[in-house]
């Protein structure tokens, strides 16, 4: 009885951490590095979705990323103080955003990454089936990585 008290907590606690995390992400970010003001514009994230210039996509949280593989994926110099999470989506390589850009070329957008600290929200967007590894030597010989864009509230 003990045991199923303990397991019913443990699993209460990661769902709170998990929609926390979730939560900081949330609500609209306006394209602030000139890749995200050509490509994509303005962005909202949601619990179920993501709409990258006036168009929704479904997304889904997969888990909180660790510290390693923020600063793997964005490239950063420090330690990362915010928090990331890994997301599946599907954005068809035939979608055309801002000034008819696509997020990965002729290949479908599959996966994003997205790391938060404080007011600023960066993404990266990768293509193909495999989740993306991150670590700071597959980040450099990776051929999925489509971009990274950076938000501001």
């Amino acid at each position: 009885m003990k045991q199923s008290k303990y397991f019913a907590a443990a699993l209460a606690l990661t769902l709170t951490c998990i929609t926390t995390l979730a939560a900081q992400e949330r609500g609209s970010w306006r394209a602030a590095s000139s890749n995200a003001k050509s490509i994509t514009g303005d962005l909202t994230l949601s619990v179920e979705k993501i709409l990258i210039s006036f168009t929704t996509f479904p997304i889904a949280q997969i888990r909180p990323l660790q510290p390693a593989e923020i600063k793997a994926a964005f490239d950063l110099d420090g330690e990362a103080t915010g928090t990331g999470s890994l997301y599946k989506l599907n954005v068809p390589a035939t979608q055309k955003f801002l000034k008819k850009n696509s997020l990965c070329g002729a290949e479908d957008t599959q996966w994003m990454v997205t790391y938060v600290a404080g007011h600023n929200l960066q993404v990266a967007f990768f293509s193909g089936a495999p989740v993306p590894v991150l670590t700071p030597e597959a980040i450099a010989t990776t051929t999925n990585l489509c971009g990274i864009y950076a938000y501001v509230k």
